[in-house]
């Protein structure tokens, strides 16, 4: 099966992907991921305000299969996040780089980004191999 990656998104090898816009970043989980999970049971995500930071747990994801860490590629402030989905676990995988957003944080400094991020190409050529 051939996941989609898209080009507008950067990605880190805790599959985990943002959706840069100014200094608001959108985090969610990769098709792979998802896949790779199963059927999705439990979300756990941070409150709003609550602080992230870069590398560490910001929530969890359960699946009949699995519970994982979701890992937070960037220091911030949540902002929002999408409850409908702590309602409906199971639906993040019907449009995960559209309604399956987990988390918006207000960054606090896009320069720490660029390092440890993955083009889409890049992150394609790393899970092919799993």
């Amino acid at each position: 099966m051939a996941f989609e990656y898209p080009d507008n998104l950067q990605y880190t090898d805790t599959h985990e992907y943002l959706k840069i816009d100014g200094d608001i970043i959108t985090i969610g989980i990769t098709e792979f991921a998802i896949d790779q999970l199963g059927d999705v049971v439990f979300l756990e995500l941070p409150e709003l305000g609550d602080n992230v930071e870069a590398g560490e747990k910001f929530g969890t994801i359960e699946s009949v299969k699995a519970v994982e860490d979701l890992k937070s590629p960037v220091d911030g402030e949540v902002l929002e996040r999408n409850d409908q989905l702590l309602d409906a676990p199971e639906q993040i995988g019907d449009d995960p780089y559209g309604d399956g957003w987990l988390i918006r944080v207000k960054a606090d400094d896009l320069d720490k980004l660029d390092e440890d991020m993955m083009t889409a190409e890049e992150y394609a050529e790393q899970v092919e191999g799993v």
